[in-house]
Parts: structure tokens; C-alpha cells; sequence
């Protein structure tokens, strides 16, 4: 019935980073020793999603605004940003971007979730690298600011090696996660530069909200991701991937962000994510949920549904919805 939830079949990444059983497990599906890093539940031409019984998503949608994923990392993946709506246009105009629209983000965790998002407070780096014993990166931001240091070791003007064997000295996890990735990545300097952003631990039904130029990097956990329908990623390290940091660094907002967790959606089950016009509900149950557009739905049972306009869904267990106006 087309005012019924329709089951779709979502597209698998198998990234290197990604966990070898939680998405099977949730699809009720075989895990079969490779990563299962990402389901995409969308309309995007690198991973499209399919009605089950009938044909691609797209041919009864059109091109959707957003995607839908689920994510499971067990490694960090690269530290990244993205372009804002124009920054896209003019970098998909010049080659550089493959899509011409932007690719905020948000991540609801559904286990413990840990993650890198935006410039830490740069009070707190300081007092952070003072307890380190890292005084000349200290010194550097004091005197030149947190977008010259960070440009400074991108471009080689500032050695990390001292920051790293600062780090090795010491038990925070700030720096037991820089000594892990500097054996993981020597000498990419991207591993320093994780000590100046926000450290950020998730429970299940927290978020984090990834504007454009923010910086960050999910490190392991898995989650529900609402994003622009976009796949324009720009990496600056901790890859084997392809890295931009001429690109990375033009569009990098350094601008400290002090609450990086989306505490009120948490408590609401509603995280708005309004540069893609939608907005990611959770729907509990004994609840129902009429749709009023074309609707994206994933339930903690692993069903996957595309919901028609008008359609009612009325869920047996939570179940992550995209709403649009």
C-alpha cells in the first residue's frame, strides 16, 4: 500500500575502520569477517538504497536532500572537515569536491561513542598541554593563535615529534590516544593536532552536531548519522586516503566551540539538523509517527523503511526517523 512503510535495502561500506559484527547483528544478517563500517539509507549514487520488491529508492523519491546512516568504528577514522554550500559549488566547479552541496552532519550514539569535534577552548588546550609537559606547543598557541599552529604543523613550520614524546610520558587518554596513533601514523601531524580538539564521550542517545570547517574524527562506537546527501570529505591525516591540507586548511573554522554535545536533543529524541531541512526523530514504542514527506526510517530491530507521504509507522522498538518540513 503506498501510505504503508515500505522496507528498503540499504548500500554497505566496508572500510577498514568499521566493526566486523554490529551492523549484521542488527540487520539479523551473517557477519562474514569483513568491516562493516557504514549502511547507507538514501538516494546518493555511491551507495544507493533499494525498495525491497521494487527498484531504486531514487526512481519513487527523486533525489533525496539527505542520508541516512548507520556507523560502527572500532579505529579512528581520518581527521576530516567539510565545505559549507558555497565552499562545495566552487570546489566541485574547480574538481576538488565530487558534489556540489554541502555535508553537515550529526551523530545519535547507540553505544558508548568516542570522537574528536571542533577546536577545544583554548584556556583548556592550554592548561591540557601544560600538564603534559608540552610548553612549546603551549607557547606557540599564546603567542601566535590556533590557526597559525595548526597551519604551522601542517606545513612542517612546527615539529610534533617533542608534543608526541611529551605525550608518551604521560596516562591521560588525551595522550595515550596521541602515542597510539603516532605508532599507527609516524610522523603525520595530524596526531597532534587531536590534542586541540574536543575529546567527546557519547552514551547511547547523545549527540554531536558537525557543522562545516569543524574539524574532528570518530575514534570508535556505533550510531545513527543524519547528513547533507553529500560526499565531500576533505581529510588532513590519519588516513591512507587521499589528504587535502591545502584544501583542509582554507575551509577549517578554528573558532573554539565550547559545547560540542547536543544536550537538549537527548533529552527530546529530536536532533535537528537544519542546513539539510530535516530533522532526526526518535520514535519509541507505543508511539506513532504519520510522515509528511519522503521519510527515512532505521529501528533498533534492523528493519530499514522508506516512509510514502501519509504513511504511519508504529514501532515495536525505537526506531530513528528523518523528518522534513
Amino acid at each position: 500500500m503506498a501510505d504503508s512503510p515500505m522496507p528498503i535495502t540499504g548500500a554497505v561500506q566496508h572500510y577498514a575502520w568499521g566493526d566486523l559484527t554490529f551492523i549484521p547483528e542488527l540487520l539479523h544478517t551473517t557477519a562474514d569477517g569483513r568491516p562493516w563500517a557504514e549502511l547507507w539509507l538514501g538516494t546518493h549514487p555511491n551507495g544507493p538504497a533499494t525498495i525491497d520488491g521494487g527498484g531504486p529508492l531514487v526512481e519513487t523519491t527523486g533525489e533525496l536532500g539527505y542520508l541516512l546512516k548507520v556507523v560502527a568504528a572500532t579505529r579512528p577514522l581520518s581527521l576530516q572537515v567539510h565545505p559549507t554550500n558555497e565552499q562545495a559549488l566552487d570546489g566541485h566547479a574547480r574538481g576538488v569536491y565530487p558534489d556540489d552541496r554541502a555535508k553537515p552532519e550529526l551523530l545519535c550514539a547507540l553505544t558508548r561513542f568516542d570522537a574528536l569535534c571542533g577546536i577545544r577552548p583554548i584556556s583548556a588546550t592550554l592548561t591540557l598541554l601544560g600538564a603534559l609537559g608540552a610548553e612549546p606547543l603551549a607557547a606557540a598557541i599564546r603567542s601566535d593563535g590556533i590557526g597559525a599552529v595548526i597551519e604551522g604543523l601542517y606545513r612542517g613550520r612546527i615539529d610534533p615529534r617533542p608534543t608526541v614524546v611529551a605525550c608518551a610520558r604521560s596516562q591521560r587518554p588525551e595522550a595515550e590516544l596521541v602515542t597510539r596513533l603516532a605508532a599507527e601514523h609516524p610522523d603525520d601531524p595530524s596526531v597532534v593536532v587531536t590534542l586541540l580538539l574536543n575529546r567527546v564521550t557519547l552514551q547511547p542517545s547523545e549527540a554531536i552536531h558537525l557543522t562545516a570547517g569543524n574539524l574532528h574524527a570518530y575514534l570508535s562506537g556505533a550510531g545513527i548519522e543524519l547528513m547533507g546527501a553529500s560526499d565531500n570529505v576533505v581529510r588532513g591525516g590519519l588516513t591512507e586516503k587521499h589528504v587535502d591540507v591545502d584544501e583542509l586548511l582554507r575551509i577549517l573554522d578554528t573558532t573554539p566551540l565550547v559545547e560540542p554535545v547536543m544536550k537538549a536533543a537527548a533529552r527530546s529524541g529530536r536532533y535537528p539538523l537544519p542546513e539539510a531541512g530535516c530533522t532526526l526523530v526518535r520514535i519509541e514504542p507505543g508511539r506513532t509517527h504519520t510522515s509528511t514527506g519522503h521519510e527515512l526510517a532505521v529501528g533498533l530491530d534492523g528493519r530499514t523503511l522508506y516512509l510514502p507521504p501519509g504513511a504511519t509507522l508504529a514501532p515495536a522498538t525505537a526506531t530513528f526517523v528523518v523528518t522534513t518540513p
